[in-house]
């Protein structure tokens, strides 16, 4: 019988297969680089076939065969993976743990209100949250890290299923001696004019906001993209640098609700002439074994949207009249 890759060696050899660099991908298992670099040497020499190229030099690349095995090996690591699940799942539904990946533009605002009420609806189930960027979680959750994600949509989420919870309107924030203040709601068309204080690169809010700025007219041909000189790393940095004056910004109504503008002179206003909005959802792994009570999660969470605001309905309704 012919010896079979442990399962670690697996995590290993799909860790490579999705990051393409040996740092990251011993980070992602929570190991050293020599650590994982022998274990997928041991590999290679348990199965008596090459998996890398190692005549690139330093870039990670794998040989055809490597990237046969790279694939079988997810599958096959998903289906041992879901041997305890589905026992789990048979024995009571929502029970054990749960691994919650959520972004940080989500995280603090959302976070308080959702363990309450899945410590209310289901006491049995254990809760443990991560809190990163969307493009670690989504790693993080194909390297089965993380069984279901919070995120906020559009975003660049192929290889999982998603459900959506409700749209959180976007404001445009300025300080209160803004000219924009004087304005009831201000035109995405405007925004170009103005320099933008943006999160920094990994963070899905700063291409929605890109997004929202290309709604408007191109200026010196940056399809729209403003001038960001100051970008921040949270929306509480982003709130006090527009209390300084360094820039406008736009802010999700999830963060103004939870309070990140609280006691700051700083004005909030709707934004009209184009979609202006993030979807909050959740996503997972397709054909996950747990996929039962991932929909009843959505359907829990999902009564925890907040009421829409004025702008937004009359938004809306407009929108439906026109």
């Amino acid at each position: 019988m012919l010896p079979l890759p442990s399962a670690q060696q697996l995590r290993y050899l799909i860790a490579l297969s999705e990051l393409r660099h040996f740092g990251r991908a011993a980070a992602a298992c929570a190991v050293t680089q020599s650590t994982l670099s022998a274990g997928i040497m041991a590999l290679e020499r348990q199965l008596d076939a090459t998996l890398l190229d190692r005549t690139v030099g330093k870039k990670v690349v794998f040989t055809p065969l490597g990237h046969e095995i790279a694939l079988k090996a997810r599958q096959a690591l998903a289906a041992l993976e879901a041997v305890p699940q589905m026992a789990a799942a048979a024995r009571a539904p929502l029970t054990g743990p749960m691994r919650l990946g959520i972004i940080p533009t989500i995280g603090p605002f959302f976070i308080p209100q959702a363990v309450g009420t899945l410590r209310e609806h289901f006491p049995r189930l254990l809760l443990s949250i991560t809190e990163d960027t969307t493009e670690h979680l989504l790693e993080k959750l194909a390297l089965g890290q993380l069984d279901m994600l919070i995120l906020a949509m559009p975003c660049l989420c192929d290889g999982t299923e998603t459900r959506p919870l409700w749209q959180d309107p976007f404001r445009v924030i300025m300080p209160q001696d803004h000219p924009f203040a004087a304005m009831k709601t201000v035109p995405v068309d405007r925004l170009s004019e103005q320099r933008l204080v943006m999160m920094e690169d990994g963070h899905c809010l700063r291409e929605q906001t890109l997004a929202i700025c290309r709604q408007g007219p191109n200026r010196n041909g940056s399809e729209g993209e403003s001038d960001a000189t100051f970008t921040a790393m949270s929306l509480h940095s982003m709130a006090e640098m527009v209390e300084l004056g360094l820039g406008i910004a736009i802010m999700p109504a999830l963060a103004i609700d939870g309070g990140v503008l609280d006691g700051r002179r700083i004005v909030a206003r709707p934004l009209t002439g184009g979609p202006a909005w993030r979807t909050i959802g959740l996503a997972w792994r397709p054909r996950s074994p747990r996929t039962t009570d991932f929909q009843t999660l959505t359907s829990t969470l999902a009564t925890l949207a907040p009421p829409p605001h004025p702008a937004d309905r009359n938004r809306q309704d407009a929108i439906a009249h026109s």
